[in-house]
């Protein structure tokens, strides 16, 4: 859809904004999977924190992958708060899923795409 675009992005890296995007989406939906699969364990009442932070994690990659993709009256301090607050809420994310990660491998998947989404937003970050 970037490629559509009718305007410049306004010298935002496009391949990293991709990929932010990308990872954006990608980490939602593996914290809503994983807040369910937490949902779904026998010890459930031990992962309350897993899946709080799960679900607020995924919450905040859905809003900055939408706002990333929205160009048109661009706002370079509203990027810049979000990505920083997805990129803390997916580090916060990928250390309570790493505390599970050994007995639940849905919580080891969700920290992979997590780490990954934090480090996307890091480098979008990087060059605005």
């Amino acid at each position: 859809m970037l490629d559509t675009y009718p305007q410049d992005l306004g010298g935002v890296d496009r391949d990293k904004l991709v990929a932010c995007i990308e990872a954006c989406v990608e980490c939602s939906q593996a914290c809503t999977a994983c807040a369910d699969a937490c949902l779904s364990e026998d010890m459930v009442a031990e992962l309350t924190k897993c899946i709080r932070t799960n679900l607020d994690c995924a919450d905040l990659c859905e809003a900055t992958g939408r706002i990333l993709s929205r160009h048109t009256g661009y706002d370079a301090n509203l990027t810049r708060a979000t990505l920083e607050a997805c990129r803390t809420a997916c580090a916060s994310c990928a250390d309570e899923c790493e505390r599970h990660a050994d007995m639940h491998e849905h919580c080891r998947i969700c920290a992979e795409a997590c780490r990954r989404c934090e480090k996307a937003c890091a480098e979008l970050l990087n060059t605005l």
